[in-house]
């Protein structure tokens, strides 16, 4: 059992990282995703909300985790998590100050502030990139260059950044030398051959091909049936999944406490996945996933490839990552220029990162290492 969280330890701890703290804070929208545990030795509860950037699924068993689990009531939170969708823009429910927490990648979200969205990295969860670009194997498709002259499937919606900044910096102009076709979100534009590439994540999509029977030997679609382009080996890696605030709300009063506490709870929540990946398959396929617990099983093991091991604790987020996903968006005509000094801040993380140490919770995850899952068809 981890020790009980007070609000004592936690100004203690946060006061130790340079983060005011005040006992009275109260704030937030709505009613908790689910009843919240009481914690006798919160002062206060502080309501909050954290918009995701998609439907419930393994990519974020993390936040969820931290609800089911009472984490968040342990350190006097209680959370609303939004599902993201087709028609919910993170950093834009967040820039317009209805939730007080989104789960957005650094391009879309700097593109956000370039355009004036008061909206600031606090956490960086995800310390590696999922990107793919996935064709046929026999599609003559093997770097970047080669998408020329093609059919190419995009999600857009802010996903087509790192992949069109990747393709200028290759020479390729997306505009001119591609034809860009909206792609919905799944693999049949590539199963059908509606398109040359399509965009695929190593959590979701890929597994969608590798879930899919050949027709032609009635066994399920290998690696080996694809050409795969990975933006991170590639070197256009961009920082993805990070939580993000209002600069503006972070000033005032207690908010810069709420959000240490958030980011605390948080990473337990994914630390707790990290520890127990089956625990949390479970918890999100019983949250009504639209995919099943074989493909939730491998989402769940790829999303820890990308927070664990952790190199200097979960959330921390470097400046040569940060300078990287910036030059990258810079180079592909995303970003007109590297955003103000105040896009990001550690403080905060630091403080949670404390507060973890205090509850003799692991931030690195040194020793984990990825399990082996095997799919089935339709990823049930």
């Amino acid at each position: 059992m981890h020790k009980p969280f007070t609000m004592r330890r936690s100004a203690a701890a946060l006061a130790a990282a340079g983060v005011a703290l005040s006992l009275t804070a109260c704030g937030g929208m709505g009613e908790a995703t689910e009843p919240a545990a009481v914690n006798e030795n919160c002062e206060t509860v502080d309501d909050v909300t954290v918009v995701l950037q998609w439907v419930t699924q393994a990519q974020f068993a993390g936040y969820y985790a931290a609800v089911d689990n009472g984490t968040y009531a342990d350190y006097c939170l209680d959370v609303t998590i939004q599902e993201g969708g087709t028609n919910v823009v993170p950093q834009q429910v967040l820039a317009s100050g209805n939730a007080q927490f989104a789960v957005s990648h650094v391009v879309k979200s700097m593109a956000s502030r370039q355009e004036g969205a008061d909206i600031v990295n606090i956490g960086q969860v995800f310390e590696r990139g999922a990107y793919l670009q996935v064709s046929w194997a026999d599609s003559g498709i093997d770097e970047l260059s080669d998408l020329a002259g093609t059919t190419m499937g995009s999600w857009g919606g802010g996903n087509e950044l790192t992949l069109f900044s990747a393709l200028r910096a290759s020479g390729v102009d997306p505009a001119t030398d591609i034809t860009v076709v909206q792609q919905p979100f799944d693999m049949s534009m590539l199963l059908n051959r509606e398109a040359d590439s399509v965009q695929a994540k190593t959590y979701n999509e890929f597994a969608q091909l590798l879930e899919t029977v050949n027709p032609d030997t009635g066994e399920l679609y290998t690696p080996e049936d694809f050409s795969v382009l990975d933006l991170q080996e590639l070197g256009f890696g961009t920082l993805e999944d990070g939580i993000y605030a209002r600069g503006e709300w972070l000033d005032e009063g207690d908010n810069a406490d709420i959000a240490s506490r958030f980011l605390a709870a948080t990473y337990e929540g994914w630390a707790s996945c990290r520890d127990d990946a089956d625990a949390c398959v479970d918890l999100v396929v019983s949250k009504g996933s639209a995919l099943g617990r074989s493909h939730q099983a491998w989402m769940m093991n790829e999303v820890n490839k990308l927070i664990w091991p952790s190199t200097n604790g979960i959330g921390t987020l470097e400046a040569g990552a940060w300078d990287a996903t910036i030059e990258s968006a810079i180079e592909g005509e995303v970003l007109t220029s590297a955003p103000d000094d105040g896009a990001y801040r550690t403080d905060l993380n630091d403080a949670a990162l404390a507060l973890l140490e205090e509850r003799g919770i692991d931030p690195l995850g040194a020793d984990w290492a990825p399990a082996t899952v095997e799919l089935t068809e339709g990823g049930k």
